[in-house]
């Protein structure tokens, strides 16, 4: 009796050797009673397409894509969800009878860990985004859907931050702006979607952006607390919070996609702080 295939799964880029995937999926398979293996696979540039067609024929089941891979992805799948054609972008492949759907996590996972593993409600809130680049682009219709009273997004490119207003208007009150023009205003939930606090940078802020109980978000995280995050602490920020938890959130969404189930995330969070 031949012995029945393990599902493959992994996750692809360049560089990928710091991934955290593969223990995120790792404990999602045990959470959930699933044989599956996940693995971090380095591919070369140009090499996508060739990548995705030898790992589909390996019983590969599903990938997820990282930088620099995400438009390849997009460009790649032969079918589409609506909300990855509308982001743009793609992190998640489904592999299945020579077909490849797209599909992205990113903003689910960003709304998961925002309102379920920080009780933080949307509705009727004034929302601050800071950049216009793929990972802001990838959020914005999963937060306009909750009914903010209105969301802004500043860049110190206005016509990228306009574009992306432009483009997701149908969904909710939304603005772009530019880092002086936030002089005066107030947010109760601001969310850094830029890379550069990673780097020691912060971008060009006013004093006095947060409101009485407001929340401040970074989509990236580190050992240590970003610079953006450390900026929310001095300007009086009541809630500070990394993007740790969506990663793993985005994470779940995806072994669903794949798996059909939902796994438990806040063992997995804690598992990944202390162990970071």
């Amino acid at each position: 009796m031949t012995q029945k295939k393990i599902d493959r799964y992994a996750v692809i880029g360049n560089p990928i050797a710091h991934s955290k995937s593969p223990l995120i999926h790792t404990e999602f398979a045990k959470l959930t009673d699933q044989a599956l293996t996940y693995t971090a696979e380095l591919v070369e540039l140009g090499q996508v397409k060739n990548f995705v067609s030898s790992f589909a024929n390996n019983n590969g089941k599903g990938l997820n894509v990282t930088v620099p891979f995400k438009l390849d992805a997009f460009e790649l799948a032969t079918h589409l969800s609506d909300r990855a054609q509308r982001a743009g972008a793609v992190n998640t492949l489904t592999l299945k009878d020579n077909e490849v759907f797209g599909d992205t996590t990113d903003g689910t996972g960003l709304l998961n860990d925002l309102t379920k593993n920080h009780q933080q409600t949307l509705k009727d809130k004034t929302i601050l985004i800071l950049g216009a680049g793929g990972a802001v682009r990838g959020v914005l219709e999963p937060l306009l859907l909750e009914s903010p009273t209105s969301l802004v997004i500043a860049n110190r490119t206005v016509s990228k931050a306009q574009q992306l207003a432009d483009d997701f208007s149908s969904f909710g009150n939304i603005s772009a702006c530019g880092f002086e023009d936030l002089n005066g205003q107030q947010f109760d939930i601001i969310i850094n979607g830029t890379s550069a606090s990673l780097s020691g940078d912060l971008p060009p802020l006013p004093d006095h952006l947060f409101t009485k109980h407001s929340c401040a978000y970074d989509m990236m995280y580190a050992k240590e607390a970003t610079v953006f995050m450390q900026w929310s602490k001095q300007q009086g920020a009541e809630i500070i919070l990394d993007g740790l938890g969506m990663l793993v959130e985005q994470a779940a969404e995806s072994f669903y996609i794949w798996r059909g189930v939902r796994p438990e995330t806040k063992s997995v969070i804690e598992k990944l702080r202390t162990e970071s």
